[in-house]
């Protein structure tokens, strides 16, 4: 009966809060039914963590800011959306701009460290590289990161294909992030881009933003009054299309 009454408590609590001027309500049962993408089932103590997460971070998940990924009985893993980044950096008054690009190996073996996410046929991507500028600080934040310790591959060992059509766009980004948090890390604490995570599997979330989810409290979502979602692959909504 104590084990019931906790369990039931724990699928009826909701956090409220502000996230660009919006107030987001969550609650655990709304987190199962929208906001959990994979073929796993999260467990409370994975559910907990992506409220306070968003809580504390203000990220709107129904805004595709945040989501909850879990695969078999893996470890959930909670990702940022790629707009996240961009604009908290912007409005930070302390940020003062950034440079980034890509580390590529030639055929004498010699690096370069490279701006931009251009690279030649002849030419082998070994990572990628950023630097944060910060307002009052002599040196920008800097960070390098290998192409092989983060490159996204199947369950063959093959790259997918967002890694294989677009490397030096995918590493380049992971090296931003890299750099952002290290800058500023009660703006990015705790956040992680897809593409900084090596997915090997495909899975359906939401392809819609999510609109008037009501949240109320001690009441769960009926399942024949959950309306039909349109999803489509992680990869094609996670990862932005333009370079």
């Amino acid at each position: 009966m104590v084990n019931n009454s906790i369990q039931k408590k724990q699928n009826t609590s909701v956090v409220e809060y502000e996230s660009n001027g919006e107030k987001v309500k969550l609650s655990p049962a709304t987190i199962r039914q929208y906001l959990v993408s994979g073929n796993g089932q999260v467990t409370d103590q994975e559910v907990v963590m992506f409220m306070s997460l968003c809580k504390y971070q203000k990220l709107n998940p129904f805004l595709k800011e945040a989501y909850l990924i879990k695969f078999g009985n893996s470890p959930a893993t909670i990702v940022t959306g790629k707009d996240v980044f961009t604009k908290r950096a912007k409005r930070n008054p302390n940020y003062a701009g950034k440079q980034a690009g890509i580390i590529v190996e030639y055929e004498d073996g010699s690096i370069e460290e490279r701006e931009g996410s251009m690279v030649l046929s002849n030419e082998k991507i070994v990572g990628g590289w950023a630097k944060i500028y910060i307002k009052g600080y002599e040196k920008p934040e800097y960070a390098s990161v290998s192409f092989d310790e983060y490159a996204g591959k199947k369950a063959d060992g093959t790259l997918n294909s967002q890694w294989k059509s677009k490397p030096a766009t995918m590493i380049r980004k992971v090296a931003v992030v890299q750099a952002l948090r290290e800058a500023f890390p009660e703006d990015f604490g705790g956040l992680y881009s897809e593409e900084e995570l090596s997915q090997t599997e495909n899975v359906s979330i939401q392809q819609d933003t999510i609109e008037n989810v009501e949240v109320v409290e001690h009441e769960e979502i009926k399942a024949e009054e959950q309306p039909k979602q349109e999803t489509e692959s992680v990869e094609n909504i996670l990862f932005n299309k333009e370079v």
